[in-house]
């Protein structure tokens, strides 16, 4: 954690220093350090889903659900993401619509999820 605040703290600092002359490379700073900072979680990201499916298929849980939620998960971050950098480059409209399209894909994501649910709570029902 301190290698990942270190990095966006000095990248914070040459962005600043450098928006003043040439605002599109501070922009294109901040872009380049916080792919690398995703890139840098890609492994622990990795072995968090790898224990997910790994605790799904110990407890019987149908696979298809546990990659539906880690979908529907990735889209949410991804989503903010692409919307956090669309607003540091002063594009807030776009950055709204990023976030909309997300949470769109993630509702049609869930229906089958959510209608596992109604179905199994209709079905402990009594007729």
């Amino acid at each position: 954690m301190l290698q990942i605040v270190g990095i966006g703290l000095v990248a914070t600092f040459l962005a600043l220093i450098v928006k003043e002359q040439k605002p599109i490379f501070a922009f294109m700073l901040v872009v380049f350090v916080g792919c690398s900072i995703f890139f840098f979680l890609i492994g622990q990201i990795q072995e968090i889903i790898t224990m997910l499916e790994r605790i799904a298929v110990n407890a019987n849980v149908n696979l298809m659900y546990v990659e539906t939620i880690l979908k529907i998960i990735g889209i949410a971050y991804i989503a903010e993401f692409g919307a956090q950098i669309t607003r540091d480059a002063g594009q807030g409209a776009i950055a709204s619509k990023i976030e909309l399209g997300g949470k769109i894909l993630i509702m049609a994501m869930a229906i089958p999820i959510l209608t596992v649910i109604i179905e199994t709570i209709l079905g402990l029902l009594p007729s």
